[in-house]
């Protein structure tokens, strides 16, 4: 029986007692097939936790009489929490023999019936071969969402995306792009991608002013960027630009919101934000630059980018695939202006944000000024912003995963 129409009929027990035969039909009739999430999840600081978080959140509002979605959170040696109710399994990415005993329970949970794996490569680099066996043992239909997708692979890496393709019944991509170099450079079918945009919130949009009051920032031209930090996100270009706005609007101020990310404090230190604290100093711009030094919850920082007056996004990685950080701040109504990653190239046109070269303070600045003296072109980026990211929100993605779960159910 295809599941799609069990959703559309909400003939819930029927699918079960077909599906689940481990367990009597008492039992059954009493619960929902689930699909499980495997990721990183809070309180675990990450962007793929807030990814993971957001998205189950409005699949569990759309779908809660059809499916009960549970998480299996990603941990390691070094990082390991408490997690809420939803969470059903924990894996030690570290631990070969997790994997062992992680598939054994998916199999025999008669619960389950789809398998969502969030995948990064950084996430199981020090178990790859442990995490292709765990794919082949698992005896449920696999859905994988793909973060990251690099170009121009080489043998090794061609081989290992094929080989996770092949193992799933359907794979989710968030930048057309990215399903273009699965079947160009992967040789991966396009009847197997589902291109699924990064996620948005439906903001109730708040007074500028009120916050800006609210945050003791009134009379301040507000520059933003969020997320937690590290040398990629090369925010030394921004304050390298700085002294340039300054001299023409002495209001702005910069701010730098998140803090070093966890991984990168294990092995640097807080390095990166101390150098960047240096150059503030050597530059003189002690007045127009704050550190908002925390990983703030989702309403905090939905004001904050709603006070924003313009938001940058300057990554140096040109095969980052994808950004929620900038789709957060596009949504909250902020012009943007990025560097040309994948995501921000499809996002941005058309009059949606400003596109600078990477590493490129002097355009920076000359992009920055210019919105900030032209108010109707910043208003036309929000105006065009808000209507490209409508279709993108949170609730939308209930219909993107039905069109998923038809492919493989």
């Amino acid at each position: 029986m295809d599941i799609l129409n069990v959703f559309e009929s909400g003939n819930m027990d029927t699918w079960i007692s077909t599906n689940d035969t481990n367990r009597s039909d008492t039992v059954a009739s009493r619960m929902l097939p689930e699909i499980l999430v495997i990721t990183t999840y809070p309180p675990r600081e990450c962007g793929i936790a807030t990814y993971s978080r957001d998205l189950i959140a409005a699949l569990d509002n759309g779908f809660e009489n059809s499916f009960r979605i549970q998480v299996c959170a990603l941990e390691s040696d070094t990082e390991q929490y408490f997690y809420p109710d939803n969470v059903k399994y924990t894996l030690n990415t570290a631990d070969a023999s997790d994997f062992e005993i992680l598939a054994d329970n998916i199999n025999n949970d008669g619960a389950i019936s789809i398998v969502m794996i969030q995948h990064e490569f950084g996430l199981f680099r020090n178990n790859e071969a442990a995490f292709y066996e765990f794919l082949n043992a698992i005896n449920k239909p696999i859905l994988l969402v793909f973060h990251t997708i690099l170009p121009n692979p080489d043998e090794r890496l061609k081989v290992s995306v094929s080989q996770m393709a092949e193992v799933a019944q359907g794979i989710i991509v968030m930048t057309k792009s990215s399903a273009e170099l699965l079947t160009a450079a992967y040789g991966i079918s396009p009847e197997k991608i589902n291109v699924i945009p990064h996620g948005t919130h439906l903001v109730p949009h708040a007074d500028k002013l009120f916050l800006k009051h609210k945050y003791q920032l009134t009379g301040r031209k507000v520059l933003s960027t969020f997320g937690l930090l590290s040398a990629g996100k090369s925010i030394e270009t921004t304050l390298e630009a700085l002294p340039a706005i300054v001299e023409k609007d002495k209001s702005v101020l910069f701010l730098i919101i998140g803090k070093t990310h966890p991984t990168i404090v294990k092995h640097d230190g807080g390095a990166y934000r101390d150098m960047l604290m240096a150059k503030v100093n050597t530059l003189g711009l002690g007045n127009h630059v704050r550190f908002i030094n925390h990983f703030l919850p989702l309403p905090e920082l939905l004001e904050y980018l709603q006070l924003t007056d313009i938001y940058l996004f300057t990554s140096k990685d040109p095969h980052q695939a994808v950004s929620g950080t900038f789709a957060y701040a596009i949504s909250c109504g902020c012009p943007i202006i990025s560097t040309p990653i994948p995501h921000a190239l499809e996002v941005l046109g058309n009059d949606t944000g400003i596109i600078i070269d990477f590493n490129n303070a002097l355009q920076l600045a000359g992009a920055v000024n210019l919105l900030l003296t032209d108010e109707v072109k910043r208003k036309n980026l929000i105006s065009n912003g808000l209507h490209r990211m409508a279709s993108t929100a949170w609730e939308m993605q209930l219909l993107h995963t039905r069109c998923c779960l038809s492919n493989i159910a």
